[in-house]
C-alpha cells in the first residue's frame, strides 16, 4: 500500500479506507454473539480490524512530513533560504558527489555552496533544518498526546459495561463494538480537516530557480497523467525487495542504520512495558486491580510527557538526536533499578524501599516510564521522517512499522527462557539493560546531514 498512499491524491483516500475497514470489522461484533452458529466469524473480523489499524497508521503517520512542511514558520524559513540562494546563484554547485564525475539526476536542487554566499546560504539551511526538525517533532508528540488521551477515555468507557457485565463474553464484545464506534467516529475530523493532495506541500528539494520549480511542476503532472492503480500495486511488491537489496541499503546508509537501532528499542520499550507489569503480579503480588491503576498511570504520564519534551527541547536547543539518546539512556535505568534488588540491603526485612522491592516504587516508575515512553515514541518516528526519501513518506513509514513487529518476539522470548532457567523474573533486568544500551552506539552512529541528503538525492529504480 505503499507506493498508493504516497500518491497524494489517494492518500488521504487509503487512510480512511483502511480506517472504515478496521472500524466496521470492531462493530460487527456487536451482532455476533457467542451462542450464534456464526461466531466464529469473529477470527477474520479481528484479523481485518488488526490490519485496517496497521495501514491506516502507516497512512497517517506518512503525514507527519507534509503536516510539518506545511507549518507556517517552516514555510517562511523555507522561503527565505529560496529567496538567499537565488540571490546568490553563482554559489551553488549541481555536480554529481557520487565519486564517478558523472551528473545526478537526483542531486538535490539545493546543492553544496562553492562560494563567498556560502555563509548565508549554510545559516539560511541550518535554521530551516532545525526549525523543520523541530516541527516534525512537536507535531508527532501532539498526536501521541491525543492518542493516549483517546485511550485513556475510550479505556474508562469500556470498563463500564465490563464491570457492569461481570466479564462477559458479551460485556467483551460490547467493549469491542464501542471501540469500533468510537474509531468511526474520531476518523471524521481526519476526512474533514486532513490536506487533500491539493493543499499537500511538497517534501522534496528546494527548487532555487524558476526553471526548476517549473520542472518540478510539470514531472508532477506527468505523474499524475501516468499513474496507475494496478501497475502502483504490481511495482509496490517489486519496491519491496529493492528496498532491502545491498545496493540501495548503501546508498541510504543512515537510514538503515537507524532502523537497525529502532528494531532493538522499539523491542526494548514494549518488553519493559509487558517485564513489568509481569513482575508487579508474580513478585510484588500487586492485585488486578492495581495493574489496572498502573495501566492508566502510564499513558496519563505519557500524554505529559510527549508535550513537555518538545518544549524542553526549544529551550534547551537540543537537537531529535540528542533528545532521542536522552531518552533511552532513562528508560534503561527502570531495570537498572530492578537490578539493585539483588543488593542485600534491599533484601533486609529492616529496608523497606529500594531496589524495585514495594508496590509503591511500581506506582513511581510507572508515571516515570510513562513520560519517558510518551516522549520516544513521538521522536523516534519524527527522527525517522528526517531520513525518508521525498514522495515515498508511507512506503518507508511501513518498512518501518514492519521492522517494530518483526522485533516484538525477541524480548518478550529472552524474558521468558530468563525467568524460566533462574525461577526469578528479577534476572531479566539485568538482560533489559544490555537490550536498550546495545541500541546506543547505533544510534549514534547515525550521521544526520548525511542521511538527509542521501534521502534528497535518493531514487529508486523501479522495473517498468
Amino acid at each position: 500500500m505503499g507506493g498508493i498512499a504516497d500518491h497524494p491524491p489517494h492518500r488521504k483516500l487509503l487512510l480512511l479506507t483502511f480506517a472504515a475497514l478496521g472500524s466496521l470489522s470492531a462493530i460487527l461484533f456487536l451482532l455476533l454473539p457467542s451462542t450464534s452458529p456464526v461466531w466464529p466469524l469473529v477470527a477474520p473480523l479481528a484479523i481485518c480490524a488488526n490490519v485496517g489499524f496497521g495501514a491506516s497508521i502507516v497512512a497517517l503517520n506518512a503525514y507527519i512530513p507534509t503536516l510539518a512542511h506545511s507549518a507556517q514558520d517552516v514555510v517562511d524559513a523555507r522561503a527565505d533560504l529560496i529567496r538567499v540562494s537565488r540571490a546568490n546563484p553563482a554559489s551553488q554547485s549541481y555536480e554529481a558527489v557520487d565519486g564517478e564525475g558523472t551528473n545526478d539526476a537526483n542531486e538535490p536542487l539545493l546543492g553544496r555552496a562553492n562560494g563567498g554566499a556560502d555563509g548565508a546560504i549554510s545559516a539560511a539551511k541550518a535554521k530551516h533544518d532545525k526549525l523543520l526538525s523541530a516541527t516534525t517533532s512537536r507535531i508527532s508528540s501532539q498526536g501521541i498526546a491525543l492518542g493516549y488521551a483517546a485511550g485513556i477515555v475510550m479505556l474508562l468507557l469500556a470498563l463500564i459495561p465490563v464491570r457492569a457485565m461481570k466479564g462477559s463474553t458479551d460485556a467483551l464484545r460490547l467493549a469491542i463494538g464501542l471501540s469500533g464506534l468510537w474509531w468511526a467516529l474520531f476518523s471524521l475530523p481526519a476526512a474533514a480537516w486532513l490536506p487533500g493532495a491539493s493543499a499537500m506541500t511538497p517534501t522534496g528539494a528546494i527548487p532555487l530557480s524558476e526553471e526548476g520549480r517549473e520542472a518540478a511542476e510539470a514531472a508532477l503532472r506527468e505523474d499524475e497523467r501516468t499513474w496507475s492503480m494496478s501497475r502502483e500495486i504490481i511495482r509496490a511488491w517489486k519496491r519491496l525487495g529493492q528496498m532491502l537489496r545491498w545496493r540501495e541499503i548503501k546508498r541510504l546508509r543512515n537510514t538503515f542504520v537507524y532502523l537497525a537501532a529502532w528494531f532493538l528499542l522499539s523491542d526494548g520499550f514494549t518488553t519493559i512495558t509487558s517485564t513489568a507489569l509481569l513482575f508487579a503480579k508474580t513478585t510484588l503480588h500487586m492485585p488486578a486491580s492495581s495493574l489496572i491503576l498502573i495501566g492508566a498511570l502510564t499513558p496519563t504520564a505519557g500524554i505529559m510527557g510527549s508535550l513537555a519534551w518538545p518544549a524542553l527541547q526549544r529551550r534547551l536547543g537540543w537537537s531529535n538526536l540528542r533528545v532521542l539518546v536522552v531518552l533511552v539512556a532513562m528508560a534503561s535505568a527502570i531495570p537498572a533499578y530492578g537490578c539493585l534488588g539483588f543488593l542485600p540491603v534491599f533484601q533486609r526485612s529492616s529496608v523497606k524501599f529500594g531496589g524495585l522491592t514495594t508496590p509503591g516504587e511500581m506506582y513511581a516508575l510507572a508515571v516515570y516510564f510513562g513520560s519517558v515512553y510518551g516522549a520516544f515514541q513521538g521522536y523516534a518516528r519524527a527522527f525517522y521522517a528526517e531520513f525518508i526519501p521525498p514522495g515515498e513518506e508511507a512506503r518507508w513509514y511501513g518498512l518501518f512499522s514492519i521492522t517494530d513487529k518483526s522485533s516484538s518476539f525477541v524480548g518478550p522470548l529472552m524474558v521468558g527462557l530468563i525467568a524460566d532457567t533462574t525461577g526469578n523474573i528479577r534476572y531479566a533486568f539485568f538482560f533489559l539493560v544490555a537490550m536498550i544500551w546495545s541500541a546506543v552506539p547505533i544510534l549514534m552512529a547515525v550521521d544526520v546531514e548525511r542521511g538527509r541528503e542521501d534521502a534528497q538525492r535518493y531514487t529508486a529504480s523501479v522495473s517498468r
